[in-house]
């Protein structure tokens, strides 16, 4: 897991170890007698790995003996380390670290960065902007953007291509901006008598020795999507999270803000209309430039591709499948390649990536892609969704095969290298849930993470995911209420008939129900459309907290994609809970609508219901994709998901309503954006849906791990920490593995909370290393009895 930390602090260091100040300039630098490290550098702003690594403790060094509270980064010689609140002389800083810059607001970054994802930049002594990820943006540019944030134009910070975490240093404020999905969060914690920030939550919940917040852990069962329950919040009490859309100001380590970067959308009906035509080409142009910036930035390969006493790939050997031979190799192919599934959002980013002209997907002469012309197209084939796993699953299946139509049609390109990685009951949910790395937050992908490590194996060291683009472009059921908000009612037609066909189809004839699915769409998001925020919010705390709520915890469960009408009717509110909601205890889901009726009280929202459902669901998302890339990471191996690029959010925000309801919009706006790039034939069925292969997929694997999950909650933390009964949860296992209709999502969501909860209180070391860090770990008191969450309400505004 790569991660970047920093605090700006108040405090001064401990009498006789303030250490001073050195040149910011690289002259003054190496005028001291310490090495240039961009002396390798051909631009000057690339920071080599180990340029950054601190010699305190070596008093014999090459350097000569000084401070331990100094270290050397690009920009110099300078105390980085704050005074320990607890009055300890020693030396604090993250495992594994290399500074960048020192100074009473020293900036770390931790794990196996690329030297060309850690870019800094200075525009002025004291003015400096630290870029992390891929951004696709010239050393020039970001200087610019450092000149516009130091005037307070911060947006300017976020509209580069590309996936990256911006820093900027002015003197002293700092401004820390997170992505507008959620994919690259920002947290921070007071410490010190300043603010403590990085970009994963359990660092900082160590250096604070945070406990456990169940209260939000809660809420991440009950409403997982709705920001009135979760806040600010992190599974560590005191740890906050900047929302998606803002940024961190932190001025001379005590005063802290934070503030929207991004202009609200205009309430005004008279506003005027979007050209659907010019919005289109924005997500087009947006899409192509995002993936530009991954292709052109440096190719990397691990050791084995590029020594050459290493073995090679030998191509095809019996027996042994693609994800063998690269397992044997010992790490990803070398180059760019991308996911293949046969839907639209991954076979638009594979062939634009194959398409776009002087970038080839792999490294020259490496592997079996001798030309170096060709990008590697990965699909995986589940071999339990032939029908005989689940003889219910027979949708699954057929849409299964479908979509291995259409990516062999699609591979047929000459610029994909086909390679399909195949699957049985290993590759199934809930497989190998003893082994696998903590990640930073919970998320139900921890239960599908040797299912994706599977598929992943097989890929390249930049792999391309569709992941995103059904949150980003699609349009969320609830937007139907802004239309009627607009007085555009005619705008229903087309969704609301695409609903009643699709009835229609599912319940084997045309009439009965699928008759009355336009009066009861419509009456859903008129009641909505009616209903004031406050209200909607309040509503469902009430729900939570009636008794016939837990009473239906083993009703049948429609939402869970067998009826695209009763899902989206469940959609068309303000606030809704979520599948593992109804197997909580009565006090959990107390807390849990406690908060939301908080927040809609101090909070009221001016935002319109579907736009706030859809920003909702896309954080959610994002930040399961988040975990996701943490549960499966590859060494050598990074995962980019264009579709949650800030640019190609804004884009697709300039959407229409109208455009987003009708049915196939995703599958025509991508194509649209094909066409641009030079793309015109796609296969037939471009853009059906398919969720029922991963529903099915669900309940086959609950079905075949049902023992191993029975065990894991024979004494679950969960049921010790108060927010289930390990009773309850049995029963549900039991009965979703004998075939009856219950949320298989929340089996989900309820096994990967218990797992992360075991690996965390597992774990023995800690994110610091120096004299004072054995003391700091998050979560020492467990989930005793003793160590429960109190009744506290967020805290609100004001």
């Amino acid at each position: 897991m790569r991660w970047l930390v920093g605090w700006s602090s108040a405090a001064a260091a401990p009498a006789g170890r303030r250490g001073s100040a050195r040149p910011t300039a690289n002259g003054g630098r190496r005028a001291a007698g310490y090495p240039d490290p961009h002396a390798d550098s051909p631009t000057g702003h690339n920071i080599d790995h180990n340029a950054g690594r601190s010699s305190g403790h070596n008093s014999g060094d090459a350097y000569g003996s000084h401070d331990p509270y100094d270290s050397y980064g690009p920009y110099g010689h300078a105390p980085h380390t704050a005074h320990l609140p607890d009055g300890s002389d020693g030396v604090l800083q993250p495992v594994g670290a290399q500074v960048l810059w020192g100074g009473p607001d020293p900036l770390w970054a931790v794990g196996d960065w690329r030297p060309d994802e850690i870019r800094v930049v200075e525009a002025r002594p004291g003015d400096r902007l630290a870029v992390f990820g891929c951004c696709g943006a010239t050393d020039e540019e970001l200087r610019l953007g450092l000149i516009a944030a130091r005037g307070g134009a911060f947006r300017h910070l976020t509209a580069w291509p590309g996936s990256y975490t911006t820093v900027a240093c002015v003197g002293r404020r700092i401004t820390i901006a997170a992505d507008l999905a959620g994919a690259r969060p920002v947290f921070h914690v007071p410490w010190a008598g300043g603010t403590a920030y990085a970009t994963a939550a359990l660092p900082l919940a160590d250096l604070v020795e945070a406990e456990l917040d169940f209260g939000h852990l809660a809420a991440l069962l009950a409403c997982p999507e709705a920001p009135e329950a979760l806040g600010e919040g992190t599974p560590y009490r005191e740890v906050r999270r900047v929302p998606p859309g803002h940024a961190l100001i932190v001025r001379d380590g005590g005063s802290r803000e934070v503030t929207s970067y991004e202009s609200s959308a205009s309430l005004v009906v008279g506003a005027p209309p979007v050209d659907p035509e010019a919005a289109v080409a924005g997500v087009r142009d947006a899409l192509v430039e995002a993936v530009r910036a991954r292709l052109t930035a440096p190719r990397h390969a691990a050791e084995h591709d590029i020594d050459v006493g290493a073995v090679r790939d030998p191509g095809p050997v019996p027996g042994m499948g693609p994800a063998d031979r690269q397992r044997a190799r010992g790490g990803p192919a070398p180059g760019v390649g991308a996911d293949l599934s046969g839907g639209p959002a991954s076979g638009t980013l594979a062939l634009l990536a194959a398409g776009l002209p002087g970038t080839p997907g792999t490294v020259f002469g490496s592997g079996a892609a001798g030309a170096g012309e060709r990008l590697l197209a990965v699909t995986f084939n589940d071999l339990t969704l032939g029908g005989a796993a689940d003889p219910s699953g027979t949708a699954g299946a057929d849409s299964h095969l479908a979509e291995l139509e259409r990516a062999h049609t699609i591979a047929d390109n000459p610029r994909l290298r086909h390679v399909v990685v195949t699957g049985g009951e290993e590759t199934l949910p809930y497989a190998d849930l003893a082994n696998g790395p903590l990640t930073d937050e919970p998320g139900p992908s921890l239960v599908t993470a040797e299912r994706h490590r599977h598929r992943l194996g097989a890929g390249s060291a930049d792999h391309f995911l569709g992941v995103g683009a059904r949150q980003v472009i699609d349009a969320h059921p609830a937007r139907l209420a802004d239309l009627l908000l607009d007085r555009r009612r005619r705008h229903l037609v087309r969704p609301v008939a695409a609903l009643a066909r699709a009835e229609g189809q599912a319940q084997g004839q045309v009439g009965g129900r699928s008759l009355r699915v336009p009066v009861t769409i419509y009456r859903a998001a008129r009641r909505l459309a009616r209903t004031p925020y406050r209200d909607g919010v309040v509503e469902t705390a009430a729900q939570l907290r009636d008794s016939s709520f837990t009473a239906a915890a083993f009703a049948p469960y429609p939402e869970g994609g067998e009826s695209a009408v009763d899902a989206s009717v469940a959609a068309l509110t303000w606030c809704r809970p979520g599948p593992a909601a109804r197997w909580l205890t009565g006090e959990a889901l107390a807390e849990v609508s406690l908060r939301l009726e908080a927040t809609a009280q101090s909070r009221p929202s001016v935002e319109r219901p579907g736009e706030r459902r859809a920003r909702a669901a896309l954080a959610r998302a994002a930040a399961d994709h988040r975990v996701l890339e943490q549960a499966v990471e590859i060494r050598n191996q990074r995962l980019h998901s264009p579709y949650f690029d800030n640019q190609v959010v804004r884009a697709a925000r300039e959407l229409p309503e109208a455009l987003r309801v009708r049915p196939g919009a995703r599958a025509s706006i991508l194509r649209a954006a094909l066409a641009g790039a030079g793309v015109h034939d796609v296969p037939p069925g471009w853009g059906a849906p398919t969720h029922a292969t991963h529903h099915a997929a669900l309940r086959t694997g609950v079905r075949l791990a049902a023992e191993q999950l029975l065990e894991l909650f024979r004494a679950p933390l969960l049921a010790e920490a108060g927010l289930v009964e390990a009773r309850v949860v049995r029963q549900a296992i039991q009965r979703v593995a004998r075939g009856e209709q219950l949320p298989v999502e929340g089996i989900a969501d309820l096994v990967s909370m218990e797992l992360w909860l075991s690996r965390l209180l597992a774990r023995r070391g800690t994110c610091w290393t120096g004299a004072a860090a054995p003391r700091h770990r998050a979560a020492a008191a467990g989930v005793h009895p003793d160590a429960r969450y109190e009744r506290i309400l967020p805290p609100t505004p004001g």
